[in-house]
């Protein structure tokens, strides 16, 4: 069926798996709901197999004119068929293992957290149009002219003129 609806749809860069599943569903209207997965599984095995060449997730048929494929590193374990009825575990978790624990250690209670008790974390707002009293700050009442940032240039003292 596959190789059918790959040389129907006879396109020149290949055809994807969607046009090849639609195309199957034209000329068989009475396809398992699951038609899609086996499509997938069918088209995985012909393509190990040699039958369907992929080439930018778009199956064709192998030239008979190109040079034979050379493998990339190791070829995959071979999967042994486990037998029907038996269920498969779940998979192995990714990540690093947990740290062991220690049966014999008591049992720490995790700290509860009021909301709103003490300060709020991280730093404090910068209010812009918060007024400052002169007496809180220690600093001198500001005139007309906003300071500077930084520091202040240097004052060079005023040369008295030598008398000789």
């Amino acid at each position: 069926m596959i190789m059918a609806a790959v040389e129907a749809l006879n396109e020149k860069e290949g055809s994807n798996k969607t046009s090849i599943s639609k195309q199957i569903e034209s000329t068989h209207p009475d396809l398992p709901p699951a038609h899609g997965t086996l499509l997938s599984h069918h088209l995985n095995k012909m393509k190990e197999s040699g039958q369907l060449v992929l080439v930018k997730n778009n199956y064709m048929k192998p030239d008979p004119n190109a040079p034979p494929k050379r493998g990339r590193g190791r070829p995959p374990k071979p999967k042994l068929p486990t037998p029907p009825g038996s269920v498969a575990g779940p998979p192995r978790p990714r990540g690093r293992p947990p740290k062991p624990r220690d049966p014999f250690a008591p049992v720490a209670s995790p700290k509860k957290k009021s909301p709103g008790s003490g300060r709020p974390r991280g730093r404090p707002p910068k209010n812009a149009n918060r007024p400052v009293s002169a007496a809180s700050s220690g600093a001198v009442p500001p005139s007309g002219v906003p300071r500077g940032r930084g520091r202040p240039p240097k004052v060079k003292p005023a040369v008295a003129p030598v008398a000789g």
